[in-house]
């Protein structure tokens, strides 16, 4: 019996990559003792990781003080400062994305939040970290907005891994996968090889959730005692959306590799656009701490763990393939919500959701901008 359930995973399919990144992680060897130690396949950031890594860390003084006396902006600072950690984390998972053939090793960086809605800005600045960080395993991370997904079959087209992020509706998930497969196309059109080319879904998990338990209670406040079903009702729906919904894209995914469009692609080696599950620390004490590990198990998927969620996951994870168990009891689930006595606005909720993923991205990163700046004006000579 292997001790560690994490072990385990890949045995079903699934990878398992880590939601962190920072300079103490690479420099300490701490890292490398996660991907023996964890099973680590690759490994995401975003700002608000960047943010918590920089903010007050006194190991990027020294980088941020040379910047400054060399008169570089706040932003050039802080893109020497992610890039180099990338660059170092690619590095150290480059011997996985030898092994894997590309599968897994990579690490993910996002463009800025504030380009959200900017199709050719994303473009931009997606060809140009993915040329200056320099490495084949870093995946440019693109948000799901409309115009990111414009932006994210031209930046396939031209070669480049991308992590499409802040999915939360299955409509959304099913927009992502032909925007990855007529990127795809349009190089084949030109000739040019798709083999290299890797991509995943991020579709968020415990945002759904608290947003549509904090709609159930309150609902529940509103009810009197002639109500008893309908509480009943509201309650046995708690935290179970967010499993329902990915199980349900799930199978989405299944059906759009058995179309012929992407047959075509698989015959010319492409590499299937995994989903990936992120927002995979549960919010809600009440609930299992690893079950949006546990239900979501299964072939051609990545789970990214913040690290309290991976140490929780080695010490009780139950690890199974049940990414296709109760997938009707999904169905059953996601079509409730429109019952007059649940009545949940699940398209008002996956629109409230992104809005609400690009700012919890903008802020952190706003915030950055804002100590880095400060800490430049200590350093610069006077």
């Amino acid at each position: 019996m292997t001790s560690n359930p994490l072990l385990t995973i890949k045995d079903f399919g699934q990878s398992i990559w880590m939601d962190n990144l920072n300079r103490d992680l690479i420099q300490s060897g701490e890292l490398e003792e996660m991907i023996q130690a964890r099973g680590l396949r690759g490994l995401t950031s975003n700002p608000a990781i960047f943010e918590k890594a920089i903010a007050g860390n006194v190991i990027y003084d020294a980088d941020i003080e040379a910047g400054a006396r060399a008169g570089k902006s706040v932003e050039e600072i802080y893109e020497s400062l992610v890039f180099d950690d990338i660059r170092h984390a690619c590095d150290i998972f480059r011997p996985i994305y030898e092994e894997t053939d590309g599968l897994d090793g990579y690490v993910s960086i996002e463009v800025p939040p504030s380009i959200a809605h900017d199709t050719q800005g994303t473009i931009q600045e997606a060809i140009r970290f993915y040329r200056e960080i320099d490495r084949p395993n870093v995946m440019i991370k693109i948000p799901g907005t409309p115009e990111g997904l414009a932006a994210v079959e031209k930046v396939i087209a031209e070669g480049i891994n991308v992590n499409v992020t802040l999915l939360f509706s299955v409509d959304s998930y099913e927009e992502t996968a032909w925007a990855y497969i007529r990127g795809l196309e349009a190089r084949v059109a030109e000739g040019k090889e798709i083999h290299k080319i890797s991509s995943v879904a991020s579709f968020f998990l415990s945002r759904i959730d608290s947003n549509i338990d904090k709609r159930i209670d309150e609902k529940l406040k509103t009810i009197g005692s002639d109500d008893l079903n309908e509480e009943a009702r509201l309650k046995a729906i708690k935290g179970k959306v967010a499993i329902a919904n990915a199980k349900i894209a799930y199978q989405k995914f299944k059906e759009i590799i058995q179309s012929d469009r992407w047959k075509a692609l698989s015959a010319k080696s492409a590499n299937p656009q995994r989903l990936l599950w992120a927002s995979t620390s549960t919010k809600n004490p009440e609930y299992n701490d690893v079950m949006y590990v546990d239900e979501l198990v299964g072939p051609n998927t990545v789970n990214t763990l913040p690290p309290a969620t991976i140490e929780a996951c080695a010490d009780h994870c139950d690890v199974d393939n049940r990414i296709e168990t109760d997938v009707d009891k999904a169905y059953q689930l996601i079509a409730s919500l429109k019952d007059p006595d649940i009545n949940i606005n699940l398209d008002e909720v996956m629109d409230e959701l992104i809005v609400e993923g690009i700012d919890k991205f903008v802020q952190p990163f706003d915030s950055l901008m804002k100590s880095l700046k400060d800490k430049v004006n200590q350093l610069s000579p006077a």
